[in-house]
């Protein structure tokens, strides 16, 4: 699948590598694990359906920032997105709707790429559609059946035999990974969410109610694909994330990312089909963006409270102050958003273009190295924003040394992502 197009950031001059980063699974701030060269990203995409909210957008730029850092501090990034572009959401949304889901999926899919391009959000290097990553799914079921960490399901009430379920205990028994070690959540807090979040714990047959669906046989009226051994059929959500992270990525990859909703199933079973396949970890850490609410509820498309960055941009809202609101929440933090959040950062944009005419414009090496700084704790962004307004008022330190003359617009842009030129 084509990906959309970012320019190269600006090389900058190389900045130390202190990052500290929450890791969910061990609930502690640690450095990533990159090696001293290169690092490795995969952000879990959309399902296209509705794109593209201010809560896609939150995640998607959060986890920009950490490649941008990533490029200031020298490091070679390998970053890989899926496209759901097959499941449940998308096929009930667009049989509402009357229209194809190949081709609900195409509209969406372009429209979120020209959100992205609108962002600044840097392009992943394998931008991959699950109905691209067919094969990879089909071997990777097929092996956890040879290997004993899947089962075939009876059908029953007039449902097919031959679903495919992932066996939660025996991947535990075979070791190198246990229920709740990526999500860090308890089995009665994955109860309540698996249901919430496409789990499907009353399914007759199942070993274990939160065992997730790694292959769906092909019912009359759905799309499916040649399956193999497995039969005609589609993938599940989990196993495809798995898959083309296994495809594209070293593994363990560096970062796992994704919304906090994705902890819990979809984080914790991709890296549990992984491990299950071929024994070794999915990813060294496990980083979640918070979550976005609008009219005091979390914005979802089941709720339909959406802010769409293309309904913003459609109004005539700059992309820089969308950017620039966004990254004045810690990506951890869940937030509201607000029109009155959205004027603060149009205003704060204003000055800081202001400033650039000023006498501090190319005083970038000075706010490269606060800024950088500011971010190593945690991708902290609103500290990083904080040393853009020090630096526009003047009074940030370091203006007065000498250096040699780095445009501000420059680092601005290469490491925050923010295009005030």
């Amino acid at each position: 699948m084509k990906s959309w197009s970012t320019p190269a950031p600006r090389a900058l001059p190389v900045q130390p590598d202190r990052l500290r980063v929450f890791d969910t699974a061990t609930q502690a701030l640690r450095h990533p694990g990159n090696d001293a060269r290169t690092a490795s990203l995969y952000v879990c995409g959309i399902t296209p359906y509705d794109a593209t909210h201010l809560g896609h957008a939150t995640t998607y730029v959060s986890f920009d920032l950490l490649q941008r850092y990533w490029l200031a501090a020298g490091l070679e990034v390998a970053y890989t997105q899926n496209v759901t572009d097959v499941d449940d959401p998308l096929l009930e949304r667009a049989e509402a709707m009357g229209v194809d889901w190949r081709e609900l999926a195409r509209e969406q899919t372009d429209l979120f790429r020209s959100d992205m391009e609108a962002l600044n959000v840097l392009a992943p290097d394998h931008y991959v559609g699950a109905t691209e990553a067919i094969d990879l799914v089909v071997r990777a079921v097929e092996a956890m059946l040879e290997g004993g960490t899947a089962y075939r399901v009876p059908g029953t009430d007039g449902e097919p035999d031959g679903d495919v379920y992932f066996d939660s205990a025996a991947a535990q028994a075979r070791g190198g990974w246990t229920l709740g070690s990526v999500s860090a959540m308890d089995r009665a807090q994955m109860e309540e969410v698996f249901p919430e979040r496409g789990g499907d714990p009353g399914r007759p047959g199942k070993r274990d109610p939160l065992d997730p669906l790694l292959w769906r046989v092909h019912r009359e009226g759905e799309p499916a694909w040649d399956g193999g051994a497995l039969g005609s059929g589609r993938p599940g959500w989990h196993i495809e994330c798995s898959a083309i992270a296994r495809e594209h990525l070293p593994a363990p990859f560096t970062v796992q990312g994704g919304g906090s909703d994705l902890r819990f199933p979809h984080h914790e079973f991709s890296a549990a089909h992984a491990t299950a396949v071929d024994g070794r970890p999915l990813a060294h850490t496990f980083l979640h963006s918070g979550m976005v609410a609008l009219d005091g509820q979390k914005m979802s498309k089941s709720l339909g409270n959406l802010e769409l960055v293309s309904r913003l941009r459609a109004r005539g809202v700059e992309p820089v102050a969308i950017r620039a609101a966004i990254l004045d929440r810690h990506y951890r933090s869940d937030w509201e958003w607000s029109e009155d959040l959205l004027t603060a950062a149009e205003e704060r944009v204003a000055r800081w273009r202001s400033a650039l005419d000023g006498p501090h414009a190319d005083a970038g090496a000075a706010v490269l190295a606060a800024a950088h700084t500011a971010l190593s704790e945690d991708l902290d962004a609103p500290a990083a924003l904080r040393v853009l307004d020090t630096w526009a008022d003047g009074t940030l330190d370091g203006l007065s040394a000498t250096a040699e003359p780095l445009p501000v617009a420059d680092v601005v842009d290469a490491l925050l992502g923010l295009r005030l030129r």
